[in-house]
């Protein structure tokens, strides 16, 4: 069994399972995996092996303690110096979004159901911090949540809309709470219709969450699948992917949408925006028309 995923920077997580049905021992090999990066996206490889049990916990249709015992049976190789199980001399942070992306590798080797949205969608905002000019420390305050997506399709079920998945599971605050006790509004939060995988079963959508700042503040954010889309299988469409953006009245007072990419960290002002468009999930077989699935696949505006 193989399967192959990648980072939104391209860097790939390679997958070989070798079973020995005789013995009930299996190898989970990521040979091929791409290098560790210079940034933080580096992730331990106990994040694989955490991955690995979860996956197959999910594939197995026995209660099974949680215990150590689960993974006797099972070698995981991960190659030393690559982005799962980097050296101790590089940046490690990324593990919300390995877990997925592992995650999503070994259910596509088995085949089980389609890519969810790949990330925790980590938001947030706050004040205060250190000043990079002066280096002086201001008392301040963060925020952070992870925002839902469309999970995949599988063969026998719907992908379900605007739910965390695999190794996230978390609740958003209320819009109330958040007011309350930050300086924001909250736009806008709901469902991102369209963006889900057609298929015999279709993929989950997605969440568009916009909040405007009521005064300066910093926003950031670190997502995935805003390039590679979560794919769908046995001939199922893959997912929208997600949209991150920044929007701001320019010196002219006109509105103007800034991409901001999967990861980034910018200074607000107040009266400004930002969008974040969560990914669907990927749809599982052909489509019953497939030519009317195409023509009737139009990815919803931000706007809309």
């Amino acid at each position: 069994l193989q399967a192959t995923d990648y980072y939104d920077d391209s860097t790939a997580v390679k997958l070989t399972v070798t079973i020995d049905g005789s013995s009930g021992h299996a190898v989970f090999d990521f040979a091929g995996t791409g290098a560790q990066t210079l940034g933080n996206m580096n992730s331990p490889i106990s994040i694989t092996h955490s991955a690995v049990i979860y996956a197959l916990r999910c594939m197995i249709n026995l209660e099974i303690p949680l215990n150590q015992g689960c993974l006797n049976p099972v070698d995981i190789r991960v190659p030393k110096g690559s982005i799962l199980n980097p050296t101790g001399f590089v940046a490690v942070c990324g593990s919300t979004i390995a877990s997925q992306r592992v995650t999503d590798v070994i259910l596509r080797a088995f085949g089980v159901c389609a890519a969810s949205q790949g990330c925790a969608n980590s938001f947030g905002w706050g004040a205060g911090g250190k000043d990079p000019d002066t280096g002086r420390v201001l008392p301040g305050w963060n925020y952070g949540e992870a925002l839902g997506g469309g999970s995949g399709a599988g063969p026998g079920w719907h992908g379900t809309s605007a739910v965390q998945v695999h190794s996230t599971n978390t609740r958003t605050t209320d819009p109330e709470v958040i007011e309350k006790r930050t300086p924001v509004l909250v736009r806008r939060y709901e469902i991102r219709e369209g963006t889900g995988g057609k298929g015999t079963w279709n993929g989950g959508n997605g969440v568009i969450r916009e909040i405007e700042a009521r005064e300066p503040l910093k926003f950031s954010i670190l997502s995935e699948r805003r390039v590679y889309s979560p794919y769908g299988l046995n001939c199922g469409m893959d997912g929208s992917v997600g949209k991150n953006y920044w929007i701001r009245r320019n010196e002219q007072g006109e509105e103007e949408w800034i991409s901001l990419g999967g990861k980034a960290v910018v200074n607000v002002n107040e009266g400004d925006r930002v969008m974040i468009c969560t990914p669907g999930g990927g749809g599982w077989g052909a489509p019953a028309d497939l030519e009317e699935a195409r023509v009737g696949d139009v990815r919803p505006l931000p706007t809309q």
